[in-house]
């Protein structure tokens, strides 16, 4: 069999097994292996580790799209100085995620405009760089989601959809009067992540203060039951970064105009 037989076979069992980036490079790599007078070992190896790195690329990308995650924040943008009431020791334990080993469930509580959806954002996106499957959803779209799914005789698979996900972020809980069909839902999914999966949940209501998001008291007490079973409860006070931006802008303004 000549040289060239043996190379389009060789691109020919790439393609079969579907390893793209390793038949792209197959031209480049062995001239490289020559030139260098690589073992077989050496340029095999080189030529895994390319589809290797491919591979996880495709696999980030694809967390990545799955998560929906609604901004790039990072954990990294958070401004501590402008919000002195976090306790920066326990963010920092989150960012290393070992929360998620036993499905323990973090609940960032306060008012708007404080950084909870940017925290929790954050912790996302490190989920996400560290292979977890994640997935974001608002309240809101999540009982919609739910309430389409039982018109549509689909509820079963809804339920396992958010199932699945390592980490659900539950953003923005209280902030729209959620009736017994909507906290009938989110319990609903609360119970299959129940010690299985971890929920990062932000509020704009203090745990005393759930009676008033639903309906039925013994909903709200049955959610934070299994919620608070296994939690990190993280408490931010202090002025919305909105309320502070507009202020500061229109600070600028006045001084523009020549106002002192």
């Amino acid at each position: 069999m000549s040289g060239n037989e043996v190379y389009q076979r060789l691109r020919g069992h790439l393609a079969t097994l579907r390893m793209t980036a390793a038949a792209e490079a197959l031209p480049a790599e062995l001239d490289h292996a020559r030139a260098g007078q690589l073992s077989h070992t050496a340029f095999l190896e080189r030529l895994l580790a390319l589809e290797v790195t491919a591979t996880e690329a495709r696999r980030q990308a694809s967390l990545a799209r799955f998560a929906c995650l609604p901004a790039p924040w990072q954990m990294s943008d958070f401004d501590f100085d402008a919000q002195p009431s976090i306790d920066r020791k326990l963010v920092h334990e989150l960012a290393t995620l070992r929360f998620l080993d036993d499905a323990t469930n973090v609940l960032l509580i306060g008012p708007p405009g404080v950084g909870k959806t940017m925290l929790a954002v954050a912790l996302g996106h490190a989920a996400v760089a560290a292979g977890y499957r994640t997935y974001y959803t608002t309240a809101a779209d999540l009982v919609a989601r739910c309430h389409r799914a039982a018109l549509e005789g689909r509820w079963a698979t809804t339920m396992r959809f958010f199932a699945g996900p390592r980490l659900l972020i539950v953003d923005e809980v209280g902030y729209l009067p959620m009736p017994d069909e909507g906290a009938a839902a989110l319990f609903q999914v609360i119970t299959q992540r129940y010690l299985k999966g971890s929920i990062a949940l932000t509020t704009n209501l203090g745990i005393a203060s759930w009676g008033k998001i639903f309906d039925d008291p013994m909903v709200a007490a049955a959610m934070l039951d299994r919620l608070l079973h296994r939690s990190v409860v993280l408490t931010i006070t202090g002025e919305s970064y909105r309320m502070r931006a507009h202020r500061a802008r229109a600070s600028k303004l006045r001084r523009g105009d020549g106002t002192p």
